[in-house]
């Protein structure tokens, strides 16, 4: 057995800090935290609250964790993050880079001050968050034009559905591909056919919105995902990307005729049950747009 001592050594030597944390959010005590390479000494906290520490938002979510983790009993893990703007006395200016934490918050069984405590044991997983956000930007991403793929695509078209059905938000949904793609394989060979499809995500990124999800459908096939946009102000933007494209692709030709490119638009409409009711109209739009001679913007 060891003894109060040695235990007390332990508790200092942990590479993560462990914290004890009041129900109102109050600092009662702070160990380890060993590990220079991640964390500063804690031991200053003690006695302060949270929200003496972080700004209000945070402040209240660390107290919702604490809340939740003594209502409960139960070990909660929670991943969350903390920048310069978060935390008090530090300027909002400067690199905006964030720390990201994995909390575990158990519920312990005394009282200290005539309050309910938990146990907060943060660990620093930036590193892990950085890895597991370029993954997840690979898994989502079509590797020949840098725009979203399929899988990234139909996600996206899911949740903005949901939110034209919650909450009335407009979406609009582009579909286009490529005229003439066959006459420039069948000449100047597939690879041609590739840096034509790479040149459409080079035109199409720099005109879109953070919010706008762009990707390849499939072979040269592509959709983008406008969130708060009326079909008006979609067919502008469509009618403007067409004009980029016109210029763009003048380079990849055969006899005389360029690659240009066709879109259909379509609106998220109340009767659409869900977002490939709307894909279907764009689609149908698409096919019209071809059949009018292609190189033109057709809504539904």
């Amino acid at each position: 057995m060891i003894n109060v001592e040695q235990t007390a050594l332990v508790l200092e030597a942990l590479p993560d800090p462990a914290f004890i944390l009041s129900r109102s959010g109050k600092y009662v005590a702070v160990f380890g935290g060993r590990d220079a390479r991640y964390y500063h000494d804690g031991s200053g906290l003690v006695g302060l609250r949270v929200s003496d520490v972080v700004k209000a938002e945070k402040a209240n979510w660390f107290l919702e964790q604490i809340e939740l983790a003594l209502e409960s009993g139960k070990l909660l893990i929670k991943e969350y993050e903390l920048s310069q703007k978060d935390v008090k006395g530090l300027r909002d200016e400067g690199p905006e880079q964030s720390i990201w934490f994995e909390g575990r918050i158990q519920a312990l069984d005394f009282l200290v001050g005539g309050e309910s405590v938990v146990l907060w044991v943060a660990s620093n997983i930036s590193e892990r968050h950085e890895l597991e956000v370029k993954l997840r930007e690979f898994s989502d991403t079509d590797q020949l034009t840098g725009l979203f793929n399929r899988r990234k695509l139909e996600r996206d078209l899911t949740l903005h559905h949901e939110t034209f059905e919650r909450h009335s938000v407009p979406i609009s949904i582009l579909m286009f591909d490529l005229d003439h793609l066959k006459k420039i394989n069948d000449t100047h060979g597939h690879h041609a056919g590739d840096e034509l499809i790479r040149a459409v995500g080079d035109i199409c990124l720099p005109e879109l919105r953070k919010t706008d999800t762009a990707c390849r459908f499939g072979g040269d096939e592509f959709v983008i995902a406008l969130p708060n946009t009326e079909l008006e102000h979609a067919l502008q933007f469509a009618n403007r990307l067409c004009e980029r494209f016109r210029q763009g692709l003048s380079r990849f030709s055969v006899d005389g005729v360029s690659a240009t490119v066709s879109f259909g638009v379509a609106m998220v409409m109340a009767e659409d049950r869900s977002y490939e009711d709307t894909l279907k109209r764009a689609d149908t739009a698409l096919y019209e747009a071809k059949r009018r001679g292609k190189n033109q913007v057709v809504s539904v």
